[in-house]
């Protein structure tokens, strides 16, 4: 697959994903298979530019892949500006945000609440498309209720326009995250179009993602909210599509406490000592829910450690409580089955056992 001259490592993306995705998540996903992990969306105003968190939200580097860049706006001119300004800093790709349901971008009439003006689609595309001179992407749901499922329309306006690629969850901003994703859609938008149609929305397995991928005739699909508390999900649902493998690996608990380590050592260095602790807690909140489900650690022991880790303010003790727990869960590891069996490690770098 193609997103006009370029080529990611394979068709699993990792969602942008506000708050969540910056560059050490991005890094890490990419490292460990996904084929490419889009950024954060950034404000069209570039007023907020040179903002901390906009900053943040640029930087990049090699070791996170493809530059994905999300923007989102409602005014063609700003959006504009901003996909030359970002491409300008280095930017791959501009994606453009119509996708998202969040009451404080709807309410400035960007992200999923442009679905309702067709014509303010079409200006907004083609306005940024003949701008820059890197691909330009879009994010969009099914439309912007039930009874309004306009993505097929608003897909051929923005083939029309020259856009690249389509990335669409399989939801109405209606609603949001709520009910099951309408993979039928997805199916339509897909054979309306030649572009790519990537498939989004609670896929959480390579059994799923393959499911998809033959019900909509998609090109790929990007995972969002099933790699929070699992950066490994991505590349592993990747692997199992390239191998034909029936579902994906689910790394040994060792290799996922050693990628909690590594994790937070770079959100330490990434948003320093006062934010880095406070950011890692949501992360090491989504592994601990992640274990849980895994039958790894009881609900009770993940509410106590989760507990425990939210009390800490510095990245050394946060660290510290992390080995503290891996020492607790590797010892009822090997109290119950034998070291032979375990898998080996999928990144020997981590450092967490170090």
């Amino acid at each position: 697959m193609h997103i006009g001259r370029l080529k990611p490592s394979n068709n699993v993306f990792l969602a942008p994903m506000a708050g969540v995705t910056d560059l050490p998540m991005r890094e890490l996903a990419v490292e460990l298979g996904a084929g490419m992990a889009v950024g954060e969306m950034q404000s069209a105003d570039l007023s907020l530019a040179h903002s901390r968190k906009t900053v943040q939200r640029q930087r990049h580097s090699a070791r996170a892949g493809l530059r994905s860049v999300q923007i989102v706006g409602y005014d063609p001119q700003q959006l504009a500006e901003a996909a030359r300004f970002n491409a300008d800093l280095g930017a791959d790709i501009i994606d453009i945000n119509m996708g998202c349901p969040a009451k404080k971008v709807c309410r400035r009439a960007a992200g999923s609440a442009l679905l309702a003006d067709e014509a303010l689609v079409g200006r907004i595309l083609e306005t940024v498309v003949n701008a820059v001179n890197v691909p330009v992407t879009v994010k969009i749901r099914t439309g912007t209720d039930p009874e309004h499922r306009n993505g097929v329309t608003i897909a051929r306006i923005a083939e029309s326009a020259g856009i690249q690629m389509l990335t669409v969850h399989g939801r109405t901003r209606a609603d949001r995250f709520k009910g099951q994703a309408e993979y039928q859609t997805i199916g339509e938008i897909a054979r309306a179009v030649t572009i790519p149609v990537i498939a989004n929305g609670d896929i959480g397995s390579a059994e799923k993602a393959r499911a998809v991928l033959a019900l909509t005739g998609a090109a790929g699909v990007m995972i969002g909210r099933a790699a929070q508390g699992q950066l490994w999900l991505p590349g592993a649902i990747a692997s199992a599509l390239c191998a034909g493998d029936e579902g994906a690996r689910t790394p040994a608990l060792s290799e996922q406490l050693r990628l909690q380590g590594d994790h937070l050592l770079r959100l330490h260095e990434f948003h320093g000592h006062h934010l880095g602790p406070r950011i890692a807690r949501k992360h090491q909140a989504w592994l601990l829910e992640s274990l849980t489900a895994q039958q790894a650690i009881s609900a009770d022991d993940a509410r106590a450690w989760r507990q425990a880790f939210n009390r800490i303010e510095s990245a050394e003790e946060q660290i510290a409580c992390l080995r503290e727990m891996t020492d607790a869960l590797m010892s009822a590891v090997s109290a119950t089955a034998p070291t032979s069996q375990m898998s080996p490690p999928m990144c020997p770098q981590m450092l967490v056992a170090a």
